[in-house]
């Protein structure tokens, strides 16, 4: 998924691999919605003893219905998911719930590992640092030119109190992954051109979607779901002035401020984020004290092979050490020893298009963080081994969310929603719509 802007991390539009989706206009969005697939229901059994959430499938799923399911690689369009149609994922889920709690126990198959996003690595030709894209990188002609390190990561989407009239029939569909053409204000005259932004929204002011992200950067390595919510991204003012808006997804408590933006695409403005889920690991500094200002890691663990680095690292009494200089040779310093990366691969970029790899010592682009307050909803275990990914899930039945930001299952009815599965991607991930969640009584 898309972060707003470039970054905007996508994951609005679930359908299926064998579906492609036509262009969505805002207030009347055109879709092909396929036949609801068998095998899309997921019963849920009540249960007297809560499993434990450490990403092992102990005895207390042993009797819940297990739920097996293909997701496809869809083409979006507009190039936005080039390189990635034709893959495929499969795995299956299990649920269960008690008088409090719903339970969910997933399991995806995957060949390996990816947590490490966009790490650092050295190039000995420029004698300079840079990170490696999130997705892969192909030529003029489509080919691969090298692979993306990217993040796996598993999503699901649900209506908020049935205030999505679409979701009922197509669940996922019933917000947009790529705005239709709009008209570019930022250039005068206007133009009206495509919009390949791959931002997300609902259909209406009223409608409000919950997205449950496992995300590796945003609080899965502290036990928790990161849990957003989708919305309508501003209304028909903003999208009639300038025929599309910002992103209509958004962490848990923010809120709109009343305000919009004055520049293009002209959405509304929310509140801001309370530091948490992950922070940047950059920062700029002066080849050899006084030369051009180049981008460098900001903190690092010498000698880690780990892919990632904790906020707690870099506190008083953590192993993680602040770079306070880099000479023109890219040699990084801090305080008690120096990074030379010209002294063997281990920061270099290693492998061809299809064994795509750097060297075994890492230096991750983002600093992690637990999320907090209604962010921190859902709790998880997460494991990966032998070839999969092995995720249990628990939230409240009826969160304390006053907001109307997070599903409500209390009611123990029929809930439709659909799930993704990111493979060491950026924002590409496969898709499968048209499930439903029966609780059985």
């Amino acid at each position: 998924m898309k972060r707003p802007g470039k970054s905007s991390i996508v994951m609005a539009t679930l359908f299926s691999s064998l579906t492609v989706l036509t262009y969505c206009t805002k207030e009347n969005q055109i879709i092909e919605t396929p036949a609801t697939p068998n095998g899309n229901e997921l019963m849920a059994l009540f249960t007297s003893a809560a499993p434990t959430l450490d990403g092992i499938a102990d005895a207390a799923w042993e009797k819940a219905p297990v739920l097996k399911f293909t997701v496809g690689m869809p083409d979006p369009g507009n190039g936005l998911w080039a390189g990635y149609q034709g893959l495929s994922y499969s795995g299956s889920m299990r649920a269960m719930y008690d008088k409090d709690n719903v339970y969910f126990l997933v399991e995806v198959a995957d060949a390996d590992k990816n947590i490490n996003v966009s790490p650092w690595y050295f190039d000995p030709n420029t004698k300079l640092w840079a990170r490696e894209p999130g997705s892969r990188t192909l030529d003029a002609n489509g080919n691969l030119l090298r692979e993306g390190f990217g993040k796996d990561q598993f999503a699901f989407l649900w209506d908020i109190d049935n205030s999505t009239p679409k979701f009922i029939s197509q669940t996922c569909y019933a917000s947009c992954h790529v705005f239709t053409p709009v008209w570019d204000n930022k250039v005068t005259p206007a133009v009206y051109r495509a919009n390949t932004s791959g931002n997300h929204y609902t259909n209406a002011q009223s409608e409000k979607i919950d997205q449950w992200w496992i995300h590796p950067q945003r609080g899965m390595l502290y036990g928790f779901v990161d849990d957003n919510y989708q919305d309508y991204a501003g209304g028909p003012a903003i999208t009639g002035a300038a025929g599309g808006n910002g992103n209509g997804r958004h962490f848990d408590d923010l809120v709109p401020t009343g305000t919009f933006s004055t520049s293009f695409p002209y959405g509304p403005s929310y509140t801001a984020d309370a530091t948490q889920g992950s922070a940047s690991n950059t920062q700029k500094l002066k080849l050899d004290g006084t030369g051009a200002s180049v981008d460098v890691p900001l903190w690092i663990i010498p000698n880690s092979t780990q892919g990632f680095i904790k906020v707690e690292d870099t506190l008083a009494g953590g192993v993680a050490k602040k770079i306070t200089a880099v000479s023109s040779t890219g040699v990084l310093s801090y305080d008690g020893g120096s990074i030379d990366p010209n002294s063997g691969t281990d920061y270099q970029r290693l492998g061809t298009a299809a064994t795509s790899g750097i060297g075994a010592k890492c230096f991750p682009s983002v600093i992690l963080s637990t999320v907090k307050n209604g962010r921190a909803d859902i709790q998880l275990g997460a494991v990966y081994a032998g070839g999969k990914w092995v995720y249990e899930i628990k939230r409240k039945l009826k969160t304390g969310d006053t907001l109307k930001q997070d599903v409500d299952f209390s009611s123990l009815e029929d809930k439709p929603f659909g799930i993704a599965y990111f493979d060491k991607s950026n924002y590409q991930h496969a898709i499968k719509p048209n499930l439903v969640l029966k609780f059985k009584q």
